[in-house]
């Protein structure tokens, strides 16, 4: 089936809209590019679950108060640790009393992210990018911007409830099964309710645009693109009419055309990837008006912009389509060579 918008209105900020029996749609703005997040609300028992808390700011504070004005949260269900999933965690909790489950890939990352430690902190980033052909104004704009995710989640629940993968949740009496996937975050949860036909994606599949799918610093021979292309591949298994819940854009139906058209959008970005590398190796950095036609105006952006072309990079060094040439402490990439670097020996890393 084609891909279809059942719901072509949006709930202002602060309000609700159903779309489904005991789903709530919330709508919060972002300080971004992209300026809004989607949160859910499911009815549970007396009170409400919420999936996802917005980005920790006072206006989405505000609307958290107008929404819990005569509702009780009874618990916080947060798909990935990025600081629109679960910048209002804590400050949720301690108003709600409401517990925080999530992933043990989400929950550890976040923590190392927050406390810069290792190969999450700013330095490694930078470091990371450099030797990706980043330099002078795009680095030193992300050196100023500083730890953002901490300004994003300023704190973090000292305890959480565990997810794993094909765990199933009970709420109000009907199972929402978890569905962990990879690439866009260490472990990515959505959920999906077979009795309700719907998937809370997260931002794993999301209806208009690509989740931003980018290699750090901690596994710089990573295949993070890989691992999402193989996640997607689970959708493929639900009702393709299951009401689609994503994070960014409106809900819709229509999985199996939204798989490929995702497939079909990494594989031509690898195509173009490898006809700009057949006579001279470049870098990331280098590649990065490739990738994106659109400018890179601000150091978010640039920071996601670097980091997928690295992964679009390391995916085509893991098949076999491109090799590395280091050389003046820069990475750069040819086309149409046997892998020579000992990426191969751990083609399964994530």
């Amino acid at each position: 089936m084609d891909i279809t918008y059942p719901f072509p209105s949006i709930p202002e900020t602060g309000q609700t809209l159903e779309v489904a029996p005991g789903i709530l749609w919330l709508r919060m703005p972002l300080p971004f590019a992209l300026d809004h997040i989607n949160l859910w609300l499911l009815a549970d028992g007396e009170g409400w679950a919420a999936v996802d808390t917005g980005i920790a700011r006072e206006t989405i504070r505000v609307a958290w108060d107008r929404i819990l004005e005569n509702r009780k949260l009874t618990r916080q269900i947060v798909t990935h640790f990025h600081p629109d999933h679960l910048g209002l965690a804590a400050w949720l909790e301690k108003k709600t009393g409401a517990p925080l489950l999530m992933t043990q890939g989400e929950y550890t990352v976040a923590q190392l992210v927050l406390h810069q430690i290792a190969g999450y902190g700013i330095p490694a980033m930078l470091e990371f990018f450099a030797t990706h052909g980043l330099e002078g104004e795009p680095l030193a704009e992300l050196e100023r911007r500083g730890n953002a995710f901490a300004r994003g989640v300023p704190e973090i629940p000292r305890n959480y409830l565990r997810l794993h993968h094909g765990d199933r949740i009970g709420i109000a009496g009907q199972n929402w099964q978890v569905m962990v996937g990879y690439g866009h975050a260490p472990e990515h949860a959505s959920l999906y309710c077979a009795e309700k036909g719907v998937l809370i994606s997260g931002d794993m599949l999301l209806p208009r645009i690509s989740t931003n799918i980018s290699a750090y610093a901690a596994k710089p021979f990573g295949n993070p693109l890989g691992r999402f292309l193989d996640s997607i591949e689970a959708y493929l298994t639900l009702p393709d009419d299951t009401l689609v819940l994503p994070s960014h854009g409106l809900p819709f139906r229509g999985i199996r055309a939204r798989v490929a058209q995702l497939q079909a959008h990494h594989r031509a970005r690898c195509d173009e990837l490898l006809s700009a590398c057949t006579e001279t190796p470049r870098s990331a950095a280098d590649l990065i008006p490739v990738l994106f036609a659109r400018p890179i105006t601000d150091a978010h952006q640039m920071m996601f912009a670097i980091g997928e072309a690295v992964a679009h990079l390391l995916y085509l060094e893991h098949q076999g389509k491109m090799s590395r040439v280091e050389q003046d402490g820069i990475i750069r990439f040819l086309a149409g060579k046997e892998r020579a670097s000992d990426v191969g020996k751990v083609a399964g890393a994530t």
